[in-house]
């Protein structure tokens, strides 16, 4: 997996993950690191999925449809690629925050389903449920934090199943803070002020 690193001046340091969406890479995030979380460790990955040569963390089968057994396949594959890196690089790996835009939002929250006692936290930009129908229940008992917004005018994602979503999640043990944001699927300076709140309150 390709990936850029940035090492935090403190060792002990959270990691703020990176995810981008639909083709982006592993540069694209980076500008948002300082505004989110200034004191992080900061690990940017790139899909390994490609979609008319676009990188994604996963395949789709059309428009809001995902490929879960492929969802599932490259959840494991990440979570085993952040497992060594930590080792690697030295980074904590019960200290991850994932920090994820559209499609990568969406495998951070695959990760917080399949996963859910692994991420410390996440911040989800316009996501959707990526898995239904898991059988086994995913309950977490870290309680972590996980942020979510949402475009009111999105015209890829459903207002309502972001909201079931949220409630899928806080069943399941995680503290959710959802936002709905007056624009469409783009990313905003809302939704990055809004982050960057979240992680002094919840991560000081």
């Amino acid at each position: 997996m390709k990936y850029i690193y940035q090492p935090a001046a403190n060792k002990d340091a959270y990691t703020l993950l990176l995810l981008h969406g639909t083709g982006g890479d592993e540069q694209d995030m980076l500008p948002l690191a300082p505004e989110l979380a200034k004191d992080f460790h900061v690990l940017s990955l790139r899909g390994n999925v490609q979609e008319h040569g676009m990188p994604r963390f996963f395949r789709r089968l059309g428009m809001g449809v995902f490929d879960e057994p492929d969802v599932h396949f490259r959840t494991h594959e990440m979570v085993h690629f952040l497992r060594e890196l930590s080792d690697k690089e030295g980074f904590d790996v019960q200290k991850i925050v994932a920090a994820g835009y559209s499609n990568g939002a969406n495998i951070a929250g695959a990760v917080l389903m399949l996963y859910p006692e692994l991420l410390a936290g996440a911040i989800l930009f316009r996501p959707m449920q990526p898995l239904h129908g898991i059988e086994d229940p995913f309950e977490t008992s870290r309680q972590q934090p996980v942020f979510m917004s949402s475009g009111k005018m999105d015209g890829t994602v459903n207002p309502a199943a972001t909201a079931a979503y949220a409630t899928l999640l806080s069943a399941n043990g995680f503290q959710v803070s959802s936002h709905d944001i007056n624009t469409g699927h783009n990313l905003t300076q809302q939704d990055i002020d809004l982050a960057a709140g979240w992680v002094k309150e919840n991560f000081r």
